[in-house]
């Protein structure tokens, strides 16, 4: 007999690789099943040929979820942050869902799942959904999967989806390409405000939290953010980054960081930059999708591929490297 979840989702017995109809995972989803939106974004990272079936299902019931994006170096409290925000969403009546982008496992490839631990507060909490993904080895901080998991995110009916990023210094700028509110966590002690500042995170970031703000050091890395800020040209309807001082253990200055990022939408909306940003991700989205096409297409096998035997030639001074890549192009 088959089996149903509480959501209605029916499901059958399938061999290991076997995939589900997309449509039934998308309503399942929509209706509240954690296993059916588990099951959608493991679709996502394993790259199935039932992606673009999911995609075109969801494109018409996306677009409404707050993507807000957590990053910071290392031990600044990103986790404890989100787990606060989430807090506080709840009571407001939000949903809420997580992407915890982890390093991944030396050994499996797989997310150390590190951020789930420190969100065990809200795993019984049917209106929170928190999954790990790993990065495997992508150095901007956000698993090359993530895109298409947030908006799987956002067809599913959350409000508001949180992106915390693996934490790689330099590298985490990416993030603002992805969230519609860049939350750039400070800490005092670690540097991040002269780390900020060699990374492009201040250039990147809509609102600054300093946690651990009960902590000796804490104004100071305050003083040092404003003194950077100051050096900044705004205009006149121009965003300016707020400070926020949050003791996330406590969930000291939560409320004010909600209210920050709540104000922070309403000047996205209201300036037209939310449809600005919007488009800029979407135009990503695609790139990265045609370049992964053209390099499937280009063939994975050397010795065996088109662009082994141009690269053949290359070398060979037979042809220039410009008409090796006309000639690739053009198939």
């Amino acid at each position: 007999m088959p089996e149903r979840d509480p959501a209605g989702l029916q499901r059958t017995r399938r061999s290991r690789g076997t995939e589900a109809d997309p449509e039934a995972l998308i309503a399942a989803a929509r209706n509240g099943s954690p296993r059916a939106l588990a099951r959608l974004i493991s679709l996502v990272e394993n790259a199935s040929a039932e992606l673009r079936r999911v995609m075109k299902v969801i494109a018409p019931i996306s677009g409404h979820a707050h993507i807000v994006g957590l990053t910071g170096s290392p031990g600044v409290g990103k986790s404890t942050v989100a787990g606060a925000l989430i807090r506080i969403y709840r009571d407001s009546g939000l949903r809420v869902s997580v992407l915890a982008v982890d390093p991944s496992s030396p050994f499996t490839g797989g997310a150390l799942l590190g951020d789930r631990v420190r969100m065990q507060d809200h795993a019984t909490d049917e209106h929170v959904f928190i999954r790990s993904m790993a990065s495997r080895g992508h150095l901007g901080g956000l698993s090359w999967a993530t895109p298409q998991a947030v908006r799987i995110l956002d067809a599913a009916g959350f409000d508001i989806v949180l992106i915390e990023t693996v934490g790689v210094g330099q590298a985490e700028v990416e993030i603002a390409s992805l969230a519609d509110c860049a939350l750039v966590v400070v800490a005092p002690g670690l540097g991040d405000s002269i780390q900020a500042a060699k990374a492009g995170i201040l250039e990147i970031a809509d609102i600054f939290a300093v946690n651990k703000s009960d902590r000796p050091g804490a104004q100071e890395v305050v003083r040092d953010l404003r003194t950077m800020l100051a050096m900044a040209s705004y205009g006149a309807g121009d965003w300016k980054p707020p400070i926020v001082c949050t003791t996330a253990a406590t969930g000291g200055g939560i409320s004010d960081l909600a209210s920050a990022i709540a104000k922070h939408r309403r000047w996205l909306t209201g300036s037209g930059q939310l449809d600005v940003r919007r488009r800029a991700r979407a135009r990503e989205e695609i790139s990265a999708i045609a370049i992964g096409a053209l390099r499937q297409r280009m063939g994975d096998l050397p010795g065996e591929s088109r662009l082994d035997e141009l690269a053949g030639r290359v070398a060979a001074g037979e042809l220039d490297p410009y008409s090796a890549a006309d000639e690739l192009i053009s198939g």
